[in-house]
């Protein structure tokens, strides 16, 4: 497909308006229709992309004739339905951002979905395309000798003010492992080549949202927690979570150990959090520690300005966006995130949550195929 690729966007809040502001600065594309059905998002999404059509209804968003591809960027308990709703009217490419869904009882319509929808379908994984930690991926076979140790953390700020607050619960949400944590349980598959098997998980909501109440409900997400995961290759990976750690001068910290070495990706949080008065933020890193000989190299990965002033995932939503383009122009043949590999982050999110609610492993079927014991 040759020229001007036009998008329609389903969902047009923060995360919504971040990709907004990266296609606009892609080459040869544009947006062409936006449904998002809060008032004052809708204006500002206008402000990224004034040429689109404002539809009324994602129905109305599918009838206009331009598109040649689809973003569903809404809260997270919408997914499912929508993507239903495109499939059964007009199955362009598509873009859905993570969660592929919330609640272990839509696996069966996703399974039906992807036996039936012709068109490709890529599950947003901004974390992958972090330069940063692209570059972990890229080295680690080479720096570790093969990866038997991944250690994740996040030390972040508290869950933003979304629209209607939907992001304090975890019937909306998936809850807080599913909800910000698959993009970790992705990469852990990503990374160490294999399938999850069991996980164990501690967890707590201790500091954040414990005084708020949204009709009469407090809310019940997670806000700290760790979780080992065993996989079937023999190798295990880690995550340590806190969500009242802005103070940190990183907010990712990624290390992979193997046989021969060690490589660590560090990642800053997004810039505007940044005080003013501590000068610029801080840079990238890379950090390759090999066992013999011993001597840990670093190496700064900076990110084009402009990609970090369209978004707080440093530049990966971009290069995220650039890939997908290469499968709607036919240039790539697959997308890098496909519909399994969305819904075992998923799974494996389900799984952590279950483990920090009974305090008791939980055993994952070997295939990917099957779903959280």
């Amino acid at each position: 497909m040759s020229g001007t690729i036009n998008y329609g966007v389903i969902g047009c809040g923060m995360m919504g308006q971040e990709h907004l502001r990266n296609i606009a600065l892609l080459a040869d594309t544009r947006v062409a229709a936006i449904f998002e059905p809060d008032a004052e998002m809708a204006k500002r999404a206008t402000e990224f992309a004034p040429d689109a059509v404002l539809a009324p209804s994602v129905e109305a968003l599918l009838e206009v004739e331009q598109l040649d591809c689809l973003l569903i960027a809404s809260p997270n308990h919408c997914h499912v339905a929508q993507m239903e709703a495109i499939r059964a009217q007009r199955p362009l490419p598509l873009l859905v951002e993570k969660p592929l869904f919330t609640d272990s009882a839509d696996l069966a319509q996703i399974e039906a979905f992807k036996a039936t929808y012709p068109a490709p379908v890529w599950v947003a994984m901004e974390y992958r395309y972090m330069p940063p930690v692209a570059a972990l991926l890229q080295q680690a076979d080479d720096a570790t000798g093969g990866i038997r140790m991944l250690t994740i953390r996040e030390h972040r700020f508290p869950f933003l003010e979304k629209v209607g607050n939907w992001n304090r619960f975890n019937r909306y949400t998936g809850g807080t492992f599913v909800e910000k944590c698959c993009h970790f349980f992705d990469l852990m598959r990503f990374a160490l080549k294999s399938e999850p098997v069991r996980i164990m998980a501690s967890a707590a909501q201790s500091v954040n949202h414990l005084g708020e109440a949204y009709g009469g409900e407090t809310p019940d997400i997670l806000d700290n927690g760790y979780v080992i995961v065993d996989f079937e290759n023999g190798s295990r990976a880690m995550l340590e979570l806190c969500m009242f750690a802005e103070g940190s001068r990183y907010q990712e910290e990624i290390s992979a150990v193997g046989p021969t070495g060690k490589i660590e990706a560090l990642v800053p949080g997004p810039g505007r959090f940044w005080p003013e008065n501590l000068g610029e933020p801080p840079v990238p890193q890379v950090i390759v520690s090999p066992r013999d000989p011993k001597g840990p190299r670093s190496l700064e990965i900076p990110v084009d300005p402009a990609l970090l002033d369209a978004g707080d995932h440093n530049g990966s939503t971009f290069y995220q966006h650039e890939g997908f383009l290469r499968v709607v122009r036919g240039e790539q043949a697959r997308p890098d995130v496909s519909l399994d590999d969305g819904r075992m982050a998923v799974l494996m999110g389900i799984a952590a949550q279950e483990s920090a609610r009974t305090g008791q492993a939980v055993m994952l079927a070997n295939s990917p195929k099957q779903s959280a014991a």
